[in-house]
C-alpha cells in the first residue's frame, strides 16, 4: 500500500495530521508494508526567503481572527504532544524545503524523508527556524541521515526546482486545493488532520480489500511435498 501525503511545511495542520497518521500506522499490524511518500504543495507560493514573524502575516492574511486561529490548533497540536510556538514561528517561502524532501525520497528513501519532515515541521514551528535558510536545512539534512556535501551542492544548485514546480502543478490538477491531504494507493483521497482512528480504519479497510482480491486471484488447489490439495 502507499500513502502520498501531500502537505506543506508552514502549515500546522498538515504537522498534527501527519502525527496522528503516524500513531495511526504505528497501530497498524500490515505497517511494514504501507509506503509513506511526502509530495509538495504550497499555500503561499508568493512568499520571499526573507523570513518575518509568522503572526504578522497571518494577522494580514485572515485580519481579526488569526489569533484565534492560532490558539485553536495550539491547542489540539498539544493534544498530540506538539509544541506550536507561533510567537517564534517565522514566515518564509518553503520551496527550497521542499527540494530537500524530493532530494531526501529521490536518493534515500520514504523513511529518511519522513524524518525530514518531521525535523523541517519542529524547526518551523517550535524552533522558530528559518526553513528557507541552507545552512539550517543542511544540519536538519544531515540529523536525518542525508550527506552533508550532497546537500549542500544540491542546495547551491537549481537541481530538483523543475521536478518539485511540477509535482505542485500536478497536485492542483489532481484537484487538491488544501492540505494536509492523503492519497491511499492512488484511488482514495482524505483531506484533513482526521483522527488517528478515521486513519487506521482507512488502512484497515483497504488492507481487507487487498486481501480479499488477492484471494479471489489465487488458485483454488494448492501444491507441496510432492502432492496436491484441491
Amino acid at each position: 500500500m502507499k500513502v502520498e501525503i501531500y502537505s506543506d511545511i508552514a502549515c500546522p495542520w498538515c504537522y498534527v495530521g501527519e502525527r496522528r497518521f503516524a500513531r495511526a500506522l504505528a497501530a497498524f499490524p500490515q505497517a511494514e508494508h504501507v509506503e509513506v511518500v511526502f509530495r509538495p504543495y504550497q499555500l503561499d507560493p508568493t512568499l520571499p526567503d526573507t523570513p518575518r514573524p509568522l503572526t504578522e502575516q497571518l494577522r494580514e492574511k485572515f485580519g481579526p481572527q488569526a489569533d484565534a486561529m492560532a490558539r485553536q490548533v495550539t491547542s489540539v497540536a498539544t493534544q498530540e504532544g506538539l509544541d506550536l510556538r507561533f510567537d517564534k514561528a517565522q514566515s518564509v517561502n518553503t520551496l527550497t524545503a521542499h527540494r530537500l524532501l524530493y532530494l531526501a525520497e529521490r536518493e534515500y528513501g520514504p523513511e529518511v524523508q519522513r524524518a525530514l519532515a518531521d525535523k523541517l515541521f519542529e524547526a518551523h514551528f517550535t524552533n522558530g527556524g528559518n526553513i528557507a535558510d541552507h545552512a539550517l536545512l543542511t544540519d536538519l539534512a544531515v540529523s536525518a541521515g542525508l550527506n552533508r556535501e550532497r546537500v549542500q551542492a544540491y542546495l547551491a544548485s537549481d537541481e530538483g526546482l523543475r521536478e518539485v514546480q511540477q509535482a505542485i502543478m500536478h497536485a492542483q490538477r489532481l484537484g487538491i486545493r488544501a492540505v494536509p491531504t492523503f492519497v491511499f494507493d492512488g484511488r482514495q483521497a482524505v483531506q484533513g488532520a482526521q483522527p488517528t482512528s478515521i486513519f487506521l480504519q482507512i488502512l484497515e479497510e483497504l488492507q481487507q480489500e487487498a486481501d480479499a482480491a488477492a484471494s479471489e486471484d489465487s488458485p483454488t488447489g494448492a501444491c507441496a511435498d510432492g502432492s496436491c490439495a484441491l
